[in-house]
C-alpha cells in the first residue's frame, strides 16, 4: 500500500515533445502562491512505450501527473478508474494518486474551455462553430456541448476527419454538422468560432473577419497572436487564448493534486504570459 509522504511532494507533465511544456511554470507559481514551498513539479519526456515503466517506477511522494501528447490516450488501460469527462473524450490529462496507491484519470480540458469562455462572460450560445478535427476538437465539441443548446458546425478538410467529428457527437450525444473547410469563412459569423488547428492554418481567415465579430476562442497560446485572433481583436471581437485555456485546465490539476481551491488563477496568468514573453 502506497503511504502519503509527509513531507515534500511531487508533480510533473510528460509528454514528447515536452521541452516546449508552460505547466511547470504555472504550476510552480501556483504552488509558490499556495505556500507550498515543499512542492516540486517537473517534466520529463515520455512517450507511449516508456509510459508504464515511468507509472510503476514512481514512489509514495508522488502526488500526480499531467499529460499531453502522446499520452492522453495510452494512459488509460494503466489506470484504475477515469472520470465520465475523461471517458466521454476518451483522454485524460490528469492523473492523481490516491493514499493507497490507486491512480484517477480526469480531463481538465473540457471544464477548463468552459471556465476561459465564463470567464470572458461566455455563459451559453444559440449556436457555434469549430474549426479543425483534430485531437483538441474532440474536447472543444465537449465543452461547446455544455454551453450550446443550438447548431454546432465543424469545418474539417477530410472524409475521415468529418466520420471522426460524427463518431464524437454520436459518442457525445451531441449533434454536430459538417462543412468543408473550403467554407470556413462561413465560420466566422457564429456566435462562437473555437479555433483548434495547428499553428497558421487560420492565417488564410484572417482577411474574412466580419466587421462585428462575436467571439473567438482560439487554443494556440504560442506564438500569440495569431493572425486570425489579431484581426478578430482590431475589429472588437471577444477573444479567449490558449494561455486562458492553458490556465484553468492547470488550475484544476492543482486543486485536484494538492487538495487546495480556489488555485491562484492571477499569478499563474502571470507567471506563463511572463515566460511566453521570454521566448
Amino acid at each position: 500500500m502506497r503511504a502519503r509522504a509527509a513531507e515534500a511532494r511531487r508533480a510533473a507533465v510528460l509528454g514528447k515533445p515536452i521541452a516546449h511544456s508552460l505547466s511547470p511554470v504555472l504550476h510552480r507559481a501556483a504552488y509558490a502562491d499556495l505556500g507550498l514551498g515543499d512542492w516540486s513539479y517537473d517534466r520529463f519526456e515520455i512517450d507511449e512505450a516508456a509510459l508504464p515503466g515511468f507509472l510503476e517506477g514512481l514512489g509514495p511522494e508522488w502526488a500526480g501527473l499531467s499529460l499531453t501528447m502522446p499520452l492522453k490516450r495510452a494512459v488509460i488501460p494503466l489506470l484504475d478508474e477515469i472520470s465520465a469527462t475523461a471517458a466521454s473524450v476518451e483522454a485524460v490529462n490528469t492523473v492523481v494518486f490516491s493514499e493507497d496507491g490507486r491512480r484517477t484519470g480526469d480531463n481538465t480540458d473540457v471544464p477548463g474551455m468552459v471556465a476561459a469562455l465564463r470567464e470572458h462572460g461566455i455563459e451559453q450560445v444559440d449556436s457555434a462553430a469549430i474549426l479543425g478535427a483534430g485531437a483538441t476538437a474532440s474536447s472543444a465539441l465537449a465543452a461547446v456541448s455544455r454551453i450550446c443548446p443550438g447548431e454546432i458546425v465543424a469545418y474539417v478538410r477530410s472524409e475521415a476527419r468529418a466520420a471522426e467529428m460524427r463518431q464524437w457527437g454520436e459518442r457525445l450525444e451531441t449533434e454536430v454538422r459538417i462543412a468543408d473547410w473550403a467554407d470556413a469563412e462561413r465560420a466566422l459569423h457564429a456566435p462562437l468560432v473555437v479555433a483548434t488547428t495547428p499553428a497558421g492554418t487560420t492565417d488564410a481567415l484572417a482577411s474574412a473577419v466580419p466587421g462585428r465579430p462575436a467571439t473567438l476562442f482560439d487554443v494556440l497560446y504560442d506564438p500569440w497572436p495569431t493572425a486570425l485572433a489579431a484581426r478578430w481583436s482590431a475589429y472588437g471581437g471577444a477573444v479567449v487564448s490558449g494561455l486562458d485555456l492553458l490556465v484553468h485546465q492547470a488550475a484544476l490539476q492543482v486543486e485536484q493534486m494538492t487538495g487546495r481551491a480556489p488555485a491562484p488563477l492571477g499569478a499563474m496568468r502571470k507567471a506563463g504570459e511572463h515566460a511566453l514573453a521570454g521566448r
